[in-house]
């Protein structure tokens, strides 16, 4: 078993910033399940309790559920459990456990036992934060650590060859569509054959859209691109998303190929954060949700594997992952 030992304070620190400004028999029913795993499930109730208990203990919360926002943090709740419930079964396959001595040494020094701050916060990053402090924070700071440790175990060794396209406007006339029904809709048509994605992207290519083909991206060279769901599915699949708020562009691509022993490069621009790390960790746990069949009650959503989060409908979600049709299977 792989162990992460030590009693650094800078690594303290280091955990202490992700964790409070991260925004890491008969078959079950879903009657009464909020999440139905495909060996067990999560109650309606267990996320109710920690949603009472987060309206009684914290001033966040309340006010919350003054703005009518509790929905926000329901879905937290339910992604920080699903994540969980993964991340053990991937710890377990990986041989990645905790030190208890790390944990006690930070939990002496509890940086989740104050209230959340609400000052100028965004809702969802309060919702976040909320969700910290009421689930048991040994159990959090868990996660948080594991993680890391699963990130930073495949940076030097995780790559993705994928080609692409791009929607970077939206399209009108009588049938009008926005950039993301644009992207799904190419997404889609890109994926009904071995050899549509190609088709579709020489086509772009000669329109003028900004095209690529055989575009390698090794992990340790690009973090904040690891933490994109390009490197979360299997070779063959075809996905849909926008890369940054900030900017308008969406991408379509198809991953051609997704290695998790890529020989190092030795190349590392910077060290990533813990919060990226953290962030690599979870993207690696997306095939670990599709193997555990979760299923999410309607109350508090849908799974949205490119966020790697709960959206409020399959109308909200932040992007698709579309298996191509025919194409053979790793």
């Amino acid at each position: 078993m792989m162990r992460i030992m030590g009693r650094s304070r800078s690594v303290l620190a280091a955990l202490a910033a992700c964790l409070l400004l991260a925004g890491c028999g008969s078959g079950p029913s879903q009657v009464g399940a909020a999440v139905i795993f495909s060996d067990r499930e999560i109650a309606v109730d267990q996320v109710q309790d920690l949603l009472d208990k987060a309206v009684l203990e914290q001033p966040a919360a309340q006010q919350l559920s003054q703005q009518h926002k509790l929905d926000l943090l329901g879905r937290e709740l339910v992604r920080q459990m699903v994540v969980h419930d993964v991340l053990a079964r991937a710890a377990q396959r990986e041989g990645l456990a905790i030190d208890p001595r790390l944990l006690d040494q930070f939990l002496a020094d509890d940086p989740l036992a104050d209230p959340v701050s609400t000052a100028g916060a965004d809702p969802s990053q309060l919702a976040q934060q909320i969700a910290n402090r009421v689930r048991d924070h040994r159990e959090v700071i868990t996660d948080s650590l594991l993680l890391q440790a699963l990130g930073q175990k495949y940076l030097d060794r995780m790559s993705v060859t994928f080609d692409y396209t791009s929607v970077s406007s939206d399209l009108g006339g009588a049938q009008p569509l926005d950039r993301r029904e644009r992207a799904i809709a190419k997404a889609e048509q890109m994926a009904a054959s071995p050899t549509a994605a190609a088709e579709v992207i020489r086509a772009d290519a000669a329109a003028g859209v900004r095209t690529s083909v055989g575009e390698a991206v090794p992990a340790a060279q690009a973090p904040d691109l690891a933490t994109l769901v390009l490197f979360g599915v299997p070779p063959g699949t075809v996905v849909a998303f926008q890369p940054s708020q900030e900017q308008a562009v969406w991408i379509v691509a198809i991953v051609r190929e997704r290695n998790l022993n890529a020989p190092s490069s030795g190349e590392q621009a910077v060290q990533p954060s813990p919060a990226q790390l953290a962030a690599i960790g979870q993207r690696l746990l997306q095939p670990y949700v599709e193997e555990a069949g979760v299923r999410i009650n309607p109350r508090y959503g849908v799974w949205d594997p490119v966020a790697m989060n709960l959206a409020p409908s399959s109308a909200e979600t932040t992007g698709v992952v579309v298996p191509v049709k025919g194409a053979a299977q790793p």
